[in-house]
């Protein structure tokens, strides 16, 4: 028994045990995490297979570099091999609890652009098992460090380097041809990250992801006109006819954008502890001058909010890989909805109580013709003001407010809300709905800061009626993407009493508000599907803008002729008879798996799939490609990027001159501010009396004078 012990420590002394020591514990450690810390949909025997296998070749290959080194410093590089893996594992770990999804290198680049607060959410999500990633680390260094296994300084041969470095090649390749043979495509056509993972593991993910990434960057460089043949041809073949009821019906109307942060269809009429949780929006959904839509879904990739501007604004899907906005919002050439409705006689600004550079909000806004820019440094600083991303709603709305009134009219204007944001957080001053009991720390404060959300909504419509904007303004609400992501389906269970949360039930809790709210408006419940895709082109038709001549993705959710399938940016999709998660098919009615497909429903498939791949795929090339620099519709005018400026001073001298026209709210009230009117019960104001903000109407005034 002593002679096998001391046999087996005479292996690991030598660099080829301690190797494969390293290895195995970096296996175990990732193994272990693949199955407690990601939601991989690992099905059959042959995904279980793969996902036990693939951490292995990636990982010799790497480690398998330190035997190209000799003495102390073959170890020490195996160490910061690991260190290096192990952190990124530990990274995507963090990342993916929130976002269901994976790192990838645009995202990383586009960290500068929505890194402000995020300490706080990580803080939030962190679990004490997830320090357990680095744990092989420690165990490898505590026994060097103790010498109870020795460093060998032997040298080895280099053709066993190469060996070790050929071996783990061949099993890459073996990998990658298991992987096909069980999902053919894997690398060239749309999947989810989770697939590239599942099949390939995270560390060959990565590769794959970096190739993509400079893929991108080749193709912008190589794009030519020609490249947008494809894309207008299918845009001109998919063109629908306008509801004569409805095209035109909000023309000359000033449009109100209201951005719900993180906004789920579930919270409308939803009550907790006998309470409503969103009464205001709960009115307005089911008012009669409200156009409701409850089939609406998000449909955004890793960019969240920035993937839903981009659809809302241009009617092209975010990127599947990071931001569209941080990426290419400098750079590229758009036709956006400020340009195109700037270029109609409206002024068009955009509010968001956060810093400019937030998702490159100040250069994108420049891009797609943004008159003004409310940022942040508007606003006044008020103690306590902020929680999360940004100022407190009541505050936000408030305060923007007293820039609205100063817009010439029309004016288009987006608010962007932010205190329904993840980690979900709220001082004990304004909450005034109990927490859920779920028991899970992201979902429990959901309601309290929905609830919160909903009181600044009747705070601002209130508002707007006293002003009389109500009767001059089209005021759409629409919800950027899911406010609980998948790996709740727990808590998610026990809020929406369905027994058993599962990936079809996921798929339909995407959807999110789209309400169309205007004096005179024939409203109700549209029962139609679609998605963010659409709603520029049903924003422009109600304004009676054409779009016969727009590179749009979506089509008017109006329109008689308007398809319903949904994409979904990982590929899957929504129809109103299939849905499709991942490789798995449900009757959308009733939710049930189906097995045994119809010729019916193969049909169905077939003709959602191959219009889905299509779109992702040509709404992709226009923006990898900056396709729209060599087209120009006709009537529309190319935006001058050089012509905007969100200089607080500059912008307040700009407002003062736009009064002249005498068209702004402002202006018609005889240059007397409606800020007064604007009733709030916020608590950080409460020394103001009556919610009024001096620092507010100080902004309007210096800008009416």
């Amino acid at each position: 028994m002593k002679s096998i012990g001391g046999k087996i420590r005479g292996f690991f002394n030598t660099r080829l045990g301690f190797s494969v020591l390293a290895i195995a514990l970096f296996w175990a450690k990732t193994y272990w995490a693949y199955n407690t810390k990601f939601n991989l949909g690992v099905k059959g025997q042959m995904q279980h297979l793969l996902l036990a296998l693939n951490p292995l070749p990636t990982t010799i290959l790497l480690f398998g570099l330190a035997f190209y080194l000799s003495g102390r410093k073959s170890y020490i590089t195996m160490l910061i091999i690991d260190f290096l893996t192990s952190l990124w594992l530990f990274a995507n770990v963090l990342y993916y609890r929130e976002f269901s999804d994976f790192l990838t290198f645009a995202l990383i680049k586009d960290s500068g652009s929505v890194s402000n607060n995020l300490s706080k959410g990580v803080l939030g999500i962190l679990q004490p098992t997830d320090w357990l990633v680095f744990l092989d680390l420690v165990v490898l260094i505590v026994l060097l460090a103790t010498h109870l296994i020795r460093i060998d300084l032997r040298p080895i041969k280099k053709r066993f380097a190469l060996g070790v470095t050929i071996m783990a090649l061949f099993m890459i390749g073996a990998n990658l041809s298991m992987a096909d043979s069980d999902r053919s495509g894997l690398l060239t056509r749309t999947f989810d990250n989770n697939y590239i993972v599942k099949y390939l593991g995270l560390n060959a993910y990565t590769v794959v992801d970096g190739v993509k990434t400079a893929q991108t960057s080749a193709e912008k460089a190589n794009a030519k006109a020609s490249d947008l043949d494809s894309v207008l041809a299918y845009v001109k073949n998919h063109q629908v006819s306008k509801n004569v009821s409805y095209y035109g019906k909000a023309k000359g109307k000033n449009v109100f954008i209201i951005h719900l942060e993180s906004f789920q269809q579930f919270l409308i009429d939803y009550k907790w502890d006998g309470q409503e949780v969103t009464p205001n929006l709960n009115k307005i959904y089911h008012e009669n001058n409200t156009l409701s839509f409850d089939n609406f879904f998000n449909q955004v990739g890793q960019g969240k909010t920035a993937d839903a501007e981009m659809m809302l604004e241009n009617s092209l899907f975010g990127l599947p890989e990071g931001s569209a906005m941080s990426t290419d919002g400098t750079s590229n050439t758009f036709q956006a909805a400020p340009a195109i409705l700037d270029q109609q006689g409206y002024t068009t600004a955009a509010a968001h109580g956060d810093v400019p550079s937030f998702w490159n909000r100040d250069n994108t806004y420049k891009s797609w013709g943004y008159d003004y820019f409310f940022s942040k440094q508007y606003f006044p600083k008020v103690k306590d003001g902020e929680v999360g991303y940004g100022m407190k709603d009541k505050l936000f709305l408030k305060d923007a407010a007293s820039y609205v009134e100063q817009l010439p009219q029309p004016f288009y204007a987006k608010l962007i809300t932010v205190t329904n944001h993840y980690p979900y957080t709220l001082d004990k001053k304004n909450q005034t709905i109990s927490k859920t009991d779920t028991g899970d720390k992201t979902v429990d404060g959901y309601v309290q800061t929905a609830h919160y959300l909903d009181q600044s909504i009747g705070e601002f419509m209130a508002w707007l009626q006293k002003s009389g904007l109500d009767k001059s303004s089209m005021v759409v609400f629409y919800g950027d993407h899911y406010g609980i992501s998948d790996n709740h389906k727990k808590a998610m269970a026990k809020l929406t009493g369905i027994k058993d949360f599962n990936d079809y039930n996921n798929a339909m809790y995407q959807r999110v508000p789209f309400m169309i709210h205007m004096d005179g408006l024939q409203g109700g419940i549209n029962h139609t599907y679609g998605g963010e895709i659409d709603f520029l082109p049903t924003l422009l038709h109600l304004l009676g803008v054409d779009t016969a001549n727009n590179v749009m993705f979506g089509t008017d959710l109006l329109s008689a002729q308007h398809d319903q399938t949904v994409a979904f940016r990982n590929g899957d999709w929504v129809t109103p008879t299939i849905t499709k998660v991942g490789s798995s098919y449900y009757s959308t009615g009733s939710g049930k798996e189906l097995k045994n497909l119809s010729r019916s429903q193969k049909q169905v498939i077939d003709t959602a799939t191959n219009k889905v791949t299509t779109e992702l795929s040509l709404s992709d090339r226009v923006l990898n490609g900056d396709l729209l620099r060599f087209y120009t519709p006709s009537g529309f005018k190319k935006v001058d990027k050089t012509k905007y400026n969100y200089n607080l001073k500059k912008a307040q001298a700009s407002l003062k001159k736009a009064q002249q026209a005498g068209t702004s709210a402002l202006a018609k009230n005889g240059g007397k501010s409606y800020d007064a009117d604007y009733v709030t019960d916020a608590p950080e104001l409460a020394n103001n009396g009556s919610g009024s903000s001096s620092s507010s109407s100080a902004s309007s005034s210096s800008a009416s004078k």
